[in-house]
């Protein structure tokens, strides 16, 4: 139950082919850089960031006539240093730096290069840091409101937040039934980003662009058909990297539309900057989809490609129907997506149509030129 979300839908593009990567580190590393992991060394969980990249607040810095306000408020997971998101040229930071947290309600903030224990809920403590930022502003302002919910431990979330019920909770309750848990989270999430879209005035609301996205797929244990445990996080399958996208707002003019076409994580570099006012509109891997906001006869990508490092090294990549996964061992694996959209049929092995190995050709070309 995500109404917040569902309106977001109903009056934007809800984007079916987004592209991730398969863990949450080297994805926000892409949205930060406008870069794919081979490009900037953040493949896993655990890789940290090079202060010497351009992040997209630096170079909207950087590009813009209009002086930017930016923040990023929540999950960073670049770096354990308090110090990264600065150095990175993030104007404002407060949030988690680690990956997760032992306790939604005890946990460390690191706000201004100084850490403390919070025991406020994080989607509600990060929240209150996104309004409280906003209503300062004086001038334009871009901010990266990253939520670490649903991530695990999975727990239920305070019931005032969510419409799952009053559970038990006990451990042996969660695990044995974590979906409704997981769902308390989310809901939690919705409702929260409810309560910073109300403290917008009717003009403000009016003037803003949100875009809401995933950073990689469902942990396998809240996995749903027809995915499986093994097609989920932590995967080259499309539950692991295929997330959510939906953008709303000033400037989105095509009204609860479904929108196909490829998307990669990298590609919010130069959207964001175009949206502030860059006349680029590619860099580096990042392509930006801007003009798919009003025109669905907008350029699309040919491809999308993303990588994995810590589950088998190797790499998937797509066109409109076909997908291949290429791994450092020798094993391949190519789906067509058009009309196996859950993965279920391997065409290697098999006799492939003309079609097929064109697809495969072309798709293995462009992997070995993204990764020169």
């Amino acid at each position: 139950n995500m109404p917040i979300l569902q309106n977001l839908m109903n009056t934007g593009i809800t984007f079916n082919n987004v592209w991730s990567y398969a863990v949450c580190t080297p994805t926000r590393a892409s949205i930060l850089t406008g870069k794919y992991g081979i490009k900037t060394g953040i493949l896993e969980v655990g890789d940290e960031i090079s202060s010497t990249e351009t992040s997209i607040q630096k170079y909207i810095d950087n590009n813009t006539v209009n002086a930017y306000s930016h923040a990023v408020i929540g999950k960073w997971h670049l770096s354990a240093n308090v110090s990264s998101p600065t150095d990175m040229g993030v104007g404002y930071y407060a949030g988690l730096l680690t990956g997760g947290v032992q306790s939604y309600t005890n946990w460390n903030l690191t706000e201004n290069e100084q850490t403390a224990n919070s025991t406020v809920y994080t989607t509600t403590k990060f929240t209150d840091l996104a309004i409280d930022w906003v209503e300062n502003q004086t001038k334009p302002w871009f901010l990266w409101l990253a939520y670490n919910a649903p991530h695990t431990p999975f727990h239920l979330a305070p019931t005032d937040l969510h419409s799952q019920g009053n559970l038990p909770t006990d451990v042996a309750s969660i695990e044995s039934n974590p979906i409704p848990y997981y769902m308390s989270a989310l809901e939690a999430m919705d409702t929260e980003l409810g309560r910073l879209l109300s403290s917008l005035s009717v003009e403000e609301r009016a003037n803003t662009i949100i875009i809401f996205i995933g950073d990689n797929g469902s942990p396998n244990e809240v996995a749903q058909s027809p995915y499986s445990r093994r097609k989920a996080k932590n995967s080259l399958y499309q539950g692991g990297i295929n997330v959510p996208m939906v953008v709303s707002g000033f400037g989105v003019e095509r009204i609860g539309v479904r929108e196909a076409a490829l998307i990669h994580t990298t590609d919010l570099f130069m959207t964001v900057a175009t949206i502030a006012g860059v006349s680029t509109s590619n860099l580096n891997n990042s392509q930006s989809f801007y003009s798919l906001l009003s025109n669905s006869n907008a350029s699309k990508r040919e491809f999308v490609y993303t990588e994995i490092s810590n589950n088998g090294l190797g790499y998937a990549i797509r066109n409109t129907d076909y997908k291949l996964i290429v791994y450092e061992n020798g094993i391949e694996e190519l789906y067509y997506l058009t009309g196996d959209a859950y993965e279920t049929s391997n065409l290697i092995g098999t006799t492939l149509s003309v079609e097929a190995t064109t697809a495969k050709v072309a798709l293995e070309a462009e992997a070995n030129r993204i990764r020169m």
